[in-house]
């Protein structure tokens, strides 16, 4: 008599649908993890851009010529670059948590949560509020004087 075989273990059955699904969702999370990579990139770049023009007009100024909007100028700047790398940084967490939650759940389900475009929209709301109003009260300033 022969010794027995070890059965082979027994394999849960794939649903192919779900596999795929699965797929399809992580390749769009890869899709927007990619734009966020280009916005992010952009509001950098800008931020840089800012910055260089910046220090192109204080080669050819003296200091005391319009050193207020010269610093309104170089923090608009650190703005942009800031609001730039924290996109990019809640960008990397936000796929990170979606990869891990198709990857190691068993029932996909939807869960409402805060959205990165969100916060990013509202960091360029409070820029672009505290740039006006920096501007504005500027050019009050000047129109009495």
């Amino acid at each position: 008599m022969e010794p027995s075989k070890p059965l082979p273990p027994i394999r849960k059955a794939v649903d192919v649908g779900v596999e795929l699904a699965k797929e399809r969702n992580r390749l769009a999370a890869e899709r927007t993890l990619m734009a966020w990579i280009r916005t992010s990139l952009a509001m950098i770049g800008f931020g840089f851009g800012i910055d260089s023009v910046v220090s192109a007009i204080l080669s050819f100024q003296t200091v005391s010529e319009g050193s207020n909007s010269v610093r309104l100028s170089r923090f608009l700047g650190l703005a942009f670059i800031a609001l730039g790398v924290y996109a990019l940084l809640a960008a990397i967490v936000d796929h990170t948590r979606e990869l891990r939650r198709i990857r190691f759940s068993a029932e996909y389900t939807y869960k409402p949560r805060l959205s990165v475009g969100m916060t990013v929209s509202i960091g360029l709301l409070i820029i672009g509020v505290l740039a006006f109003a920096s501007i504005f009260i500027q050019a009050i300033v000047r129109s009495l004087n």
